[in-house]
């Protein structure tokens, strides 16, 4: 398989279910499969990190404390599953008010790439979303779409010219896809 510099993954409806905005540790629910994905990729050395709008604060919906807390169980996750999370990094613009760190803005990738020294173009980007692979693909980075959360919409939506490098229909089937492709 191939070993990446990074693995970004996109949050809600990647990981977990997206039953819209998160708010607290009590709505979030891993997908069953996501560790078990997580620990394929990551027994070839893949190291992990997570790139998530949440607009959610911005909009006032989400308090920043929640948010916080929440980041701390998805770490302690990671951590007893023994994969390498290197960090979390949220956007919480509100749309109409949005920076470049907002997806499909670069620059929450060139943030964990300067903090990591990550060369992006040998890096993957998992997520359900058109704004998950613009980012990747104008950064060279490889993309996997996954067919949870909004992926079978964005499927049927997506530009030509964002067209992932794999379309999967979930995170587990993309890691052992990636296992077979590439031994």
């Amino acid at each position: 398989m191939i070993k990446y510099d990074a693995i970004f993954l996109d949050r809600d409806g990647t990981i977990n279910f997206d039953p819209g905005f998160v708010q607290n540790v009590d709505q979030f629910k891993f997908y069953d499969f996501a560790f078990p994905a997580l620990k394929v990729l990551s027994q070839h050395g893949n190291n992990f990190c997570i790139i998530s709008n949440q607009s959610g604060v911005g909009r006032g919906l989400i308090d920043i404390s929640d948010l916080r807390e929440l980041n701390a169980f998805i770490r302690r996750e990671f951590i007893n599953n023994q994969i390498n999370l290197l960090d979390i990094y949220n956007c919480t613009d509100h749309p109409n008010e949005a920076t470049n760190r907002r997806k499909p803005g670069t620059g929450m990738f060139l943030e964990a790439a300067d903090d990591h020294d990550i060369e992006l173009k040998r890096c993957l980007m998992i997520g359900d979303s058109e704004r998950d692979l613009i980012p990747a693909h104008f950064l060279g980075m490889d993309t996997m779409l996954v067919l949870t959360g909004n992926g079978h919409l964005t499927l049927d939506n997506i530009a030509p010219s964002d067209k992932p490098t794999f379309v999967v229909e979930n995170i587990l089937e993309g890691a052992k896809m990636l296992v077979k492709k590439f031994i």
